[in-house]
């Protein structure tokens, strides 16, 4: 069919257009001057919709603009024309409004000048149709006409007609004013209104406004019923004129492939359109869209690019059906399970569309739908009732990483200097409450009060300026940041405090680790937060005793102060242990720069961490902060003394879980202090032997610190110095939110029942974090006490905290989704990334408290329940049996993340795991970042050696690379002659094969040959080859990925290498049989044969 605009040019001089219904189809082609065009009926079928407002385009599945082309008079005289129905109502089918039986339709061309009025046939319509010259016939006549092609250029307007761009007055229609045609239809917006939500779609890129010249192609709607004007009906009056160009973009069709973005106006340009429910915002160069019963929608876009795709034509194929649903809706695709390849890039993508209903939002900006990295929920779609929930056998729970920054656009996030909150419930006002009562009041979307609007909501005090309150960034964005007043203060503002203790020990200053901890924090001084010039930092050494020293800045170097007495210590001079970062430089540089020395020749093999935790909190609790440890050795002090407990025959039994508990009841209650006290307790421990992180870890885990572990630290390997001062350089730079408290709020209903992260519980729904960085993720459980009444639910999240420049601020994330009242509607919004998340944390919370075992069962036993009332409910199977496996296309990688978590590390079962290692991969899977704890969990795995010649180059600005396809975990990829790179945020494995291109290891290893390649951890030589660069570009990216708080170490493993690195390589390969656990295959059989013999409901 040609794309060809429609004739848009006004009638000429004299003539006037009388109003009539579009007709259905392409416009037809006017007869050359001088013939006739026969007349012909509507389809069949086809209800016709009101006069005057768009038709939905067979062809392009939108609303076609109305058209401007000349258009006959009416065959009517003016005393004749019928009276009701209104041109406007719809007409009932098969109704005979034109008076008696046999006159013409409406639609119908007039006779020649002279010829007699044809009668019409309504009986038989098709009997009317005659054909043209040169036409078909009259069953061709029936068929939609192709659309005119373009006027030529030659054709232009005659002599005393009406240019293009000419205005021209239109006689008032049905009571309205006159119009100039040409000019805008203005649209004012009622005052005191909210406008009616048109639908919006989510920027691809998080946080990030969507362009406005790119639109999403336009999805059929669902038949209307019969005599109903579509959803996308709008007045006259509305309408505005579309010029030649104007038209040919409206009627291109898109690529479907073509990335879409928000079809709407662009924030803060966005102007209410009064009239009936449904009216549209126009954009010049977009069909008119019908309000779907849920118009809110996500696009499925990739995280990053990839390569040559794997599967990537049935891929496209599948999403480009996912996006089909009518009305913009998710669509429940049955995907097979067994035999079927998965795509593990499938695991970057972003979750289920959340389609909330029109209206659920009193804006149209497209950051009203919040930010998944932000704040998460396992559902997209949540359960009517708790009925729904427990059928569906998927837990209700949130992922929020509150705090998180964007690093290129750290000002993105909106302020606000005016709070507005819910009298009731204290809820901040967002997009989704509501205006009542002329404007003049608002109900809350969570406990529905009604509260009065401020008399200054639409005037800016900043500038003195009265504003557009739909552009408030309240009611336009789902994440807000308020200024707080003093009423949210308690104290002045805390500054950035920074209190290192240092273990002494003799094994800790042989080790490296007091130098390179020393000059770390000396090149990372001027990293350290301290805009405002009130950052203050301290220093305790300890070994048998506890080492002060005075930094008062009028001394020339610094004093060391000794205190012996564990008992009771006291803080000598407490006014000079803490000084002004700025103020007191150069004597902090002076020790630093000595501190590595001072300790060299000890002996002392003591370390009394409890007594210097104590005094820590002594010299800091008046004002809150930091301390941070770092600890080399166990503790021998009294209180807090520890001895090394773990028994290796206990590894891989039932009585393993006691490893993983704490052993001291000291370090829980000091952190339960330190949080009254706003101090928080980051630990990085050391350590060639035993060092039981499970316990020390403990004083960071309640209050709201971080934990690092570096097993067999060595300073003397570079490998271990580099990975060190990386992560330690990276965390004192990073920003934190300082004497935090967060609120969780849900819509009536709904309620908090669990948490899980590092933090202290204040209440049921009040969590106090004393310092929150960008990295802190938390999740949350939620249950269903009574059914949700509303067609959205929402969470909301409001994080007070001081800024380290001194501000108090309260960071408000909203996240509304829509109800579903069905399980189909359930499964198919269903995100397993959060779900897998929140299963990993209930399983590394339920090992802690019962066994290993229980926890990997526990993981089993829920994926079997959730594909079995999914087999269930949502398949033609039901009850029977049935050979293969299914799932909805949403949910066909959890299979494989559940076994992916069995295997892990974290809850492995074996006897080769230390309890050391295992208790810091729980403290990982606890505190991670969703999108981080799926490269842990599942690591990528590259091949390298065959990368096509676009992957690993950069773009001319540097700002994206196209990494390598990622394989599925088996060794069934390995090559002989293969080069292959698998990382997991915490290590980078090279697998070499035997066979490998000397050609390669000379580019990358910088050795002739495989037999020259030393295995083990390593670094890269950087060489001036094209394939090292490539490789180094990659490394990069895996490091950037991981936001450069975990710096992965390379670990080169050959073919026929050391078999434990081997072994710990393909302990990776989860998808492979290894040490009695199933292989992928394997576990989808077994999880098949529960289904088919188990009872669900």
């Amino acid at each position: 069919m040609s794309n060809a605009p429609p004739n848009n040019f006004p009638p000429p001089p004299g003539q006037t257009r009388s109003p009539r219904p579009p007709m259905s189809g392409p416009p037809s082609n006017y007869p050359p001057p001088g013939q006739s065009q026969s007349p012909r009926p509507p389809t069949a079928g086809s209800p016709r919709p009101p006069m005057g407002q768009p038709q939905r385009s067979p062809v392009m599945g939108g609303a076609r603009p109305p058209m401007n082309g000349p258009r006959p008079s009416s065959p009517f005289p003016p005393q004749a024309k019928p009276g009701p129905p209104s041109a406007y109502s719809p007409m009932p089918p098969n109704s005979q409004p034109y008076g008696q039986a046999g006159s013409p339709p409406p639609n119908m061309r007039p006779p020649p000048q002279g010829a007699a009025s044809p009668s019409f046939n309504h009986q038989n319509p098709a009997a009317n149709m005659q054909p043209r010259p040169g036409s078909p016939g009259p069953q061709a006549q029936m068929a939609p006409r192709p659309m005119s092609p373009p006027l030529p250029q030659a054709q232009q307007p005659g002599p005393g007609q009406p240019g293009l761009m000419q205005r021209q007055f239109v006689p008032p229609v049905s009571g309205r004013s006159p119009v100039m045609q040409g000019a805008p239809v203005p649209s004012p917006r009622p005052p005191m209104h909210s406008p009616n939500a048109v639908p919006l779609m989510n920027p691809q890129q998080p946080i990030q406004s969507p362009q406005l010249n790119s639109f999403a192609p336009v999805q059929p709607d669902a038949a209307a019923p019969p005599g109903s004007p579509p959803a996308n009906a709008s007045s006259p009056g509305q309408r505005r004129r579309m010029y030649p160009e104007q038209i040919a973009t409206a009627y291109t069709q898109g690529d479907a492939n073509q990335q879409t973005n928000y079809p709407g106006p662009a924030s803060g340009q966005s102007d209410p359109v009064p009239g009936a429910q449904g009216s549209q915002f126009f954009v010049p160069g977009l069909q008119g869209q019908t309000s779907p019963v849920m118009g809110y929608s996500q696009p499925q876009t990739p995280g990053y690019a990839g390569g040559q795709a794997y599967g990537q034509q049935f891929n496209n194929m599948q999403n480009q059906f996912n996006s089909m649903a009518l009305g913009g809706q998710n669509q429940l695709f049955h995907t097979p399970l067994i035999g079927t390849p998965l795509n593990p890039a499938e695991l970057d993508l972003p979750p289920p569309a959340i389609n909330l209903p029109q209206g659920a939002a009193v804006t149209a900006s497209p950051k009203t739908l919040c930010d998944p990295s932000l704040k998460r929920c396992t559902f997209n779609a949540i359960p009517q009732n708790s009925n729904i929930l427990k059928k569906s056998k998927i837990p209700f729970g949130l992922i929020l990483t509150p705090f998180k920054l964007d690093k290129q656009n750290p000002d993105d996030i909106p302020i606000s200097h005016e709070i507005i909150r819910c009298r009731r419930c204290r809820t901040y006002l967002n997009p989704f409450i509501q205006f009542v009562d002329g404007g003049r009041r608002w109900k809350c979307n969570m406990c529905f009060f009604t509260n009065d609007v401020p008399s200054t909501f639409d005037y800016d005090i900043q500038s003195q300026q009265p504003i557009d309150r739909f552009q408030r960034p309240e009611l336009t964005h789902s994440v807000v940041e308020y200024i707080a007043p003093a009423e949210y203060m308690v104290r002045a503002p805390q500054p950035p405090v920074y209190l290192f203790l240092i273990d002494v020990s003799h094994t800790a200053v042989q080790s490296g680790m007091v130098a390179t901890a020393a000059r770390t924090i000396l090149e990372s001084l001027d990293r350290i937060p301290n805009e405002d010039k009130r950052a203050k930092i301290g220093f305790i050494t300890y070994d048998s005793a506890l080492h002060f020293y005075n930094l008062n800045s009028e001394l020339s170097e610094p004093q060391m102060l000794v205190v012996s007495d564990l008992e009771d210590p006291f803080i000598p001079m407490p006014n000079d242990l803490l000084v002004n970062l700025n103020e007191g430089r150069p004597i902090v540089e002076s020790l630093l720069s000595r501190l590595g020395e001072m300790f060299k020749s000890t002996h002392n093999v003591s370390s009394v961490l409890a007594p210097a935790l104590q005094a820590g909190l002594k010299l800091i609790s008046a004002i809150g902060g930091k301390i941070i440890v770092l600890q080399n050795t166990l503790p021998t002090d009294k209180e807090g003394g520890l001895t090394a407990r773990e028994d290796v025959k206990l590894l891989g039994t039932p009585k393993e879980s006691n490893l993983l508990q704490p052993a001291s009841q000291f370090y829980k209650p000091f952190a339960v202090d330190c949080s009254r006290a706003q101090v928080c307790v980051d630990t990085f421990i050391f350590g060639t032997q035993y060092i039981d992180f499970a316990t020390l870890s403990g004083a960071s885990r309640f209050s709201a610190g971080q934990s690092y572990f570096y097993p067999g630290f060595n300073a003397g390997k570079s490998e271990d110095a580099v990975k060190f001062a990386n992560e330690f350089s990276e965390f004192l730079s990073c920003p934190a939110g300082l004497e935090a408290v967060l609120r969780v709020r849900a819509s009536k209903g709904l309620r908090m029942t669990a948490y899980h992260g590092n933090f202290f519980l204040r209440s049921m729904d009040l969590l106090a974090l004393p310092n929150v960085t960008p990295n802190h993720t938390y999740s949350v459980e939620v249950t269903i006490d009574e059914p949700i009444e509303t067609s959205v639910a929402c969470f909301q999240t409001a994080l007070l905290h001081t800024s380290c420049n001194g501000e108090r601020r309260i960071r408000v994330l909203t996240l509304g989704l829509p109800v579903a009242n069905n399980i189909s509607e359930v499964f198919k919004s269903a995100d397993q990334v959060a779900i897998a998340t929140l299963l990993a944390r209930k399983a590394v919370e339920r090992s802690l408290s019962t066994k290993l075992e229980d926890a990997r069962d526990a993981l089993i036993n829920k994926c079997i329940d959730i594909l079995g009332i999914y087999k269930t409910e949502l398949t033609s199977v039901g009850t029977g049996a049935s050979p293969q496996l299914q799932v909805c296309h949403n949910l066909k990688m959890l299979p494989l993340l559940v076994q992916a978590l069995i295997k892990h590390v974290s809850l492995r079962g074996g006897s080769q795991t230390p309890s050391d290692v295992r208790s810091f991969a729980m403290s990982l899977v606890n505190t991670m970042p969703a999108e981080l704890l799926m490269r842990y969990i599942h690591p990528r795995f590259y091949a390298l050696h065959n990368m096509p010649p676009e992957v690993a180059v950069p773009t001319d600005d540097g700002s994206a690379v196209m990494m390598p396809q990622p394989l599925p975990l088996s060794s069934e990829r390995l090559e002989r002659n293969g080069l292959f790179l698998l990382e997991s945020g915490q290590h980078i494995f090279f697998w070499v094969a035997k066979e490998v291109s000397p050609q390669l290891c000379q580019e990358l290893f910088d050795v002739p040959s495989y037999d020259a390649i030393r295995p083990g951890r390593t670094t890269l030589p950087i060489l001036d080859t094209n394939f090292s660069s490539r490789v180094q570009l990659i490394i990069s990216k895996i490091r950037e990925a991981n936001r450069y708080i975990y710096y992965p170490q390379v670990y080169v493993v050959k073919e026929e290498s050391d078999p434990s690195l081997r072994l710990w390589f393909l302990s990776h390969l989860i998808e492979d049989r290894a040490n009695n656990v199933m292989s992928y295959q394997q576990f989808l059989n077994h999880l098949k044969d529960k289904v088919n013999t188990g009872t669900f409901k």
